[in-house]
């Protein structure tokens, strides 16, 4: 369907649209969807512009400054100075969590004109603050807005809400929250959920008639409406009962990995009782020292292990980050572990002076299919341990 074609030939996606954007408002507690945006960047930009339109709409246009704690994703505060912002970066402390000391002395220092405030839920670091609830009162009572980054909602689904926890906007991404596929650049739907007072400032269109004074933030009124098909199909298949167990999967999945992982390396950053919400961080740094070899090597030999590498290097350089989501069963689990313990073997090798520091299966890996065919083999290990690391 072309996203221009008149609304009389449309009818299917148009009530495809009404009723997903009734199901994620149901899901984050919010009043009112936008499903505009076509990426999460775009979701981050456009709740921020509904904030900003909102502080006008008072005659409190003066509002400019936004709060971001250092852990957040770098997007937040690119996308709050291209709505406009002025930026003010909150503390951490060293178990991962906003300083919320900070946060409030911040917030009240710049009461005149705080606008809001971006925090994601749980934490970029993969952790469930008991705080946010405090910190979202703090901001209120200082005048701003709580945008919250749906990025984590994996996390949230069916357990809890944006609304519930306190925010006033937050964005959702569908490529990965609800199945459409994540990466390689798209394709991607961010739409933004927010409260009933700001329901009047979401994006408008030429399209929509909707004579809303906010400008578009997309060429299309509906995003990139053909793959919003995608995330109807996977809410109306799992229900209400379906999507809190994709949650509570997700959740467990993260917390088998680690407790699987967590003898062999460092994992940064837990919750009060040990544990991470959906995702956690292994530290890669210590080997740094140790054996030379950093995060680029082990995530270049998880490739001769059959493996993708996860998330590298964010939200803190020479680490890897564990998302494993819902999605696979326990064995799949296994095997990820099971290459990264053995990874953990090979790295041991090194500190040890079992494999040389400089010529190692990590730092020459990949093992590519030329180079373990190749006529001359001179390497100080065999092929069979380059290129089927399982079978050695």
């Amino acid at each position: 369907m072309h996203p221009f074609a008149p609304k009389e030939q449309a009818g299917g996606y148009l009530q495809i649209v009404q009723e997903l954007s009734e199901y994620l408002c149901k899901i984050t507690a919010f009043d009112a969807c936008s499903l505009q945006p076509n990426s999460g960047a775009q979701g981050e930009y456009a709740g921020l512009l509904a904030i900003r339109n909102y502080h006008e709409s008072r005659g409190e246009s003066h509002r400019n400054v936004i709060l971001i704690p250092i852990s957040a994703h770098g997007t937040n505060p690119a996308s709050a100075v291209m709505a406009g912002y002025k930026v003010v970066i909150v503390k951490a402390l060293e178990n991962g969590y906003i300083d919320v000391a900070d946060m409030k002395a911040k917030a009240e220092q710049y009461k005149d004109n705080l606008a809001g405030v971006m925090i994601t839920y749980p934490s970029t670091y993969g952790v469930y603050e008991e705080s946010v609830k405090e910190i979202c009162q703090i901001i209120h009572d200082n005048g701003g807005q709580v945008y919250m980054d749906g990025a984590n909602m994996n996390a949230q689904v069916g357990l809890t809400a944006p609304g519930l926890i306190g925010a006033d906007v937050c964005h959702l991404n569908l490529h990965k929250t609800f199945a459409i596929p994540h990466g390689g650049g798209g394709p991607g739907m961010g739409p933004i959920c927010v409260a009933k007072h700001l329901a009047p400032f979401l994006p408008g269109h030429v399209e929509l008639n909707d004579n809303k004074a906010s400008h578009a933030v997309s060429a299309a009124p509906f995003g990139s409406a053909s793959i919003l098909l995608i995330s109807y199909a996977y809410i109306r298949l799992l229900g209400r009962a379906g999507v809190k167990k994709s949650t509570e999967y997700a959740i467990l999945n993260a917390n088998y990995m680690k407790a699987r992982l967590e003898n062999a390396y460092d994992i940064l950053y837990t919750g009060v009782s040990g544990t991470c919400a959906h995702e956690f961080i292994v530290d890669l740094r210590p080997f740094k020292g140790t054996a030379g070899i950093e995060a680029e090597d082990v995530a270049k030999r998880l490739m001769d292990y059959g493996f993708h590498a996860p998330t590298m290097s964010f939200p803190v350089p020479g680490t890897i980050m564990i998302e494993p989501t819902e999605s696979e069963d326990k064995a799949e689990l296994d095997r990820f572990c099971d290459a990264l313990l053995s990874i953990r073997e090979e790295i041991r090798a090194v500190e040890e002076g079992k494999a040389d520091k400089a010529n190692n299966v990590l730092k020459n890996a990949p093992h590519t299919q030329a180079v373990i065919t190749a006529d001359d083999w001179t390497r100080p290990y065999g092929r069979q341990q380059a290129a089927f690391p399982w079978n050695t």
